[in-house]
Order: C-alpha cells, then sequence, then structure tokens
C-alpha cells in the first residue's frame, strides 16, 4: 500500500526508540538504541517512512527531527514513566524507570503537537501522552486496582488477552469499523484520570482506560494494546490512520500548525 502524495513522497513517522544495555562478546557492556521490529514494519506497509529518533537530543534536535517528520509514533516498551510526572511518590511496586528515554518523548510529543503532526502513541506511548496532559497513571494495577480482566497476558502478544469496547462517534471507532474488539495486553501501569482535552474512545470490561483521543485535533490518538503485533485489519487500519492522516497533512501543512 503506498499514501505518497502529490509530490511522490512518502509520510515519514518519527518513532521514539527504547535504551537497552546489551553484552558483548568482548565483555563491555554497550547502550543500544533500539526499536522492536512490528512498529517498523506496520508503517512501511502502509505506506510511510520510518525514522527512529536517537536518544539524547537537545531541544534545537528535536526541532530539526519534527521539522522533517510527517507524523510522531510514541513506542511501548517494559518500562513505567515516573510517577514524579504527575505527581505522586513511587510504589514499591514501580518498575524500572528510563528517564533519558521519556525526556526525549516528552520532548517529541510536545513538538510534535506545535507543529500539527499526527500522533499514534502505543501502550507505555499512549500513557505518556496522558501524563503530558496533566493526567494520572495506576502505577501498578494488580496491587491498586485488582481485576479478574487480565492486563497483563500470558499468551504471545499476536494473541488477544481481553476485549475492549470502542465508543461511538470517535476515531478510533471510525478507524476499526467495530465497537468490540480483542486486543493483546501486556502491561502493569493504566490510565486513572484522564488528561485534558482528552476523551477515553475505548474501554475494558472491567471499565479500565485502553484508548483516549483529543477530538479537537486531526489525529491525536492513544491506544493501551499493542496493534502493530496483532493480524486483524481492525488493528491494522489504526497504523492506516496514522499514515493517511501524515499524507494529508503533507498536503496542507499550514491547516494545523499552531
Amino acid at each position: 500500500m503506498s499514501a505518497a502524495t502529490a509530490n511522490g513522497r512518502r509520510p515519514r513517522i518519527l518513532i521514539s526508540p527504547d535504551l537497552e544495555t546489551r553484552a558483548t562478546r568482548r565483555g563491555p557492556l554497550l547502550d543500544v538504541v533500539a526499536v522492536d521490529r512490528p512498529y517498523v514494519a506496520r508503517v512501511l506497509e502502509e505506506g510511510g517512512t520510518p525514522i527512529i529518533a536517537p536518544i539524547g537530543l537537545d531541544d534545537d534536535a528535536v526541532a530539526d527531527l519534527i521539522g522533517v517528520a510527517d507524523g510522531l509514533l510514541l513506542t511501548g516498551g517494559d518500562f513505567d514513566v515516573d510517577p514524579a510526572l504527575f505527581g505522586e511518590a513511587p510504589l514499591p511496586e514501580l518498575g524500572t524507570l528510563k528517564p533519558a528515554r521519556t525526556a526525549l518523548e516528552v520532548s517529541l510529543l510536545r513538538a510534535a503537537v506545535a507543529r500539527g503532526l499526527p500522533v499514534l502513541g502505543v501502550c507505555g506511548g499512549m500513557q505518556l501522552m496522558n501524563v503530558v496532559r496533566g493526567g494520572s497513571l495506576w502505577q501498578d494495577l494488580p496491587s491498586q486496582r485488582p481485576s479478574p480482566v487480565a492486563h497483563s497476558q500470558v499468551q504471545t502478544k499476536d494473541q488477544p488477552g481481553h476485549g475492549v469496547r470502542i465508543m461511538d462517534d470517535t476515531l478510533l471507532r471510525r478507524l476499526c469499523g467495530e465497537e468490540l474488539l480483542g486486543v493483546n495486553s501486556t502491561h502493569h501501569q493504566a490510565i486513572k484520570a484522564v488528561g485534558r482535552d482528552l476523551v477515553a474512545c475505548a474501554v475494558a470490561d472491567d471499565g479500565l482506560v485502553e484508548a483516549i483521543v483529543d477530538p479537537s485535533l486531526p489525529f491525536f490518538l492513544g491506544v493501551q494494546w499493542h496493534p502493530e503485533s496483532m493480524f486483524e485489519g481492525a488493528h491494522r487500519a489504526i497504523y492506516r490512520g496514522l499514515i493517511r492522516a501524515a499524507a494529508e497533512r503533507m498536503g496542507d501543512t499550514s491547516r494545523h500548525v499552531r
């Protein structure tokens, strides 16, 4: 599938990376900037060009990258959002923090919104979108909000762990075309209070917020699950929507820039 615009260029999607420490054969540990392949694969399949953002950028470098991007994808990962960002002390159950990654993603998100870029947040990316808008998170669902719904599934991410209900007349419903959707679930943090100007557009059977949207913007969407790891058309449609929104913005950059 191609989302190339009239000038022949594919939409460029800036992807936030993870920062991992890996052992090498010769002994020293190596810091590695990495992105899980499914994120890149979905962007490519839907007609976009993925660009991986390096960690450690200053404000000028962030502005340069955002200036050449047409959309932003905030990825998930095996780490937590620092509760200091939403005014809470850390609980003992809080997981690993990655301050450098979180700082980069906050900068990318703010710059992307200021430039009018479409934004998709996945899992932890959605949680950060909520926090940047003044919302809060459950730091640890099992201890703070016990539920019969398994929000950290044992099966692989290509299999659904539970269902969600998508609200009528929302961007997510228009993209997926379905009210009920099976999703994977691999998180222990989640949205507690929804941030300003955001609307919960999908919930799990236990009422937990599973997706958020800013209806005042052309495309500002976060989902708690990993649609890039699912194979149903409704999940792929989320990435298709991001690429299409980026292509539309390429054709009219002045209309969305604040």
